[in-house]
């Protein structure tokens, strides 16, 4: 007997906005399935508006609702059973955040949820790292968004911490990152780690992601601290035009890679490791877990 069922997750970023549509299989005796169907994102950069001025401006306002908009017909068309719209650093820290989420409800019908980064974090760890996770391992995962940065420790396939900084990359790229609170997250991941042995990283974000796509590597398979090294020095050696032209980079994602690459570089060698693993997870697919489960233990 086979049952599938199609949820949504929407994940409002600080750089950009995500629909994520995903089919369930279940089948009796095999492992659930979880398949992307579909994947739009919108580069709403709601980060450099709330950043700076505490507020999200008028035109986004506007664009927001038009996406949500969309979204809705595209959840319907897909036939979409449950989702879960999440916004994150950008609308948790704008005035009129609440009121935003208020008025998009009521011309869109899509309820947004605004959540703090310890939330965010429980979410993104409710995906599949525990297949990526050995027991008799280390790890320190790092989500780096346009707004802030979640770090989780991993030991014994357990979670022995997390905490959340106010270090993004569009907050970077604005320069309104003070230096100690990077000092104080520097403290942090040194002191949290500095027990553990042969500690890893997992990174997960959409900058990191593209990282590895570039690398060639196989899925699975970890980039080294050179590697990432040697990528940073790259980006920061070409000019915003040539890394659109020359690597093939999204005009949004040209120069939010490079503060990005700033943060998991830094995480790698406050931490003493020598590997990052990429796995394709993020916040999205942590909705769709989280709705899923929700589901199972209703059942």
């Amino acid at each position: 007997m086979i049952k599938q069922r199609t949820y949504a997750a929407i994940d409002i970023g600080s750089n950009a906005v995500r629909l994520l549509i995903s089919t369930i299989t279940e089948k009796e005796g095999t492992e659930t399935n979880f398949r992307k169907t579909s994947l739009v994102r919108v580069p709403i950069r709601l980060g450099a508006d709330v950043f700076l001025k505490q507020k999200v401006s008028e035109k986004n306002t506007t664009r927001m609702i038009d996406t949500m908009q969309a979204f809705q017909l595209i959840m319907k068309s897909h036939g979409v059973e449950k989702y879960k719209a999440y916004a994150t650093s950008a609308m948790r820290e704008a005035k009129n955040g609440n009121q935003i989420a208020e008025i998009i409800q009521e011309k869109t019908g899509i309820e947004i949820e605004i959540i703090d980064g310890s939330h965010e974090a429980a979410i993104i760890a409710a995906t599949d790292l525990h297949a990526l996770i050995q027991n008799d391992c280390n790890y320190l995962y790092v989500d780096v968004g346009g707004g802030s940065t979640e770090y989780t420790l991993y030991s014994n396939g357990k979670t022995i911490t997390s905490r959340s900084f106010k270090v993004g990359t569009v907050r970077m790229m604005e320069d309104l990152v003070e230096h100690k609170t990077w000092d104080e997250m520097r403290t942090w991941v040194k002191e949290v780690t500095k027990d553990y042995e042969d500690i890893d990283l997992i990174g997960s974000g959409g900058n990191i992601n593209n990282i590895f796509k570039t690398s060639g590597k196989v899925e699975g398979k970890p980039l080294t601290l050179k590697y990432m090294k040697d990528y940073d020095e790259k980006l920061n050696s070409y000019t915003y035009e040539e890394r659109i032209t020359e690597l093939d980079l999204k005009n949004d994602r040209a120069d939010v890679i490079i503060p990005a690459s700033k943060i998991y570089l830094n995480s790698m060698k406050w931490a003493r490791a020598n590997r990052i693993f990429v796995p394709k997870i993020g916040l999205a697919d942590g909705i769709i877990k989280s709705l899923y489960n929700r589901s199972k233990n209703k059942a």
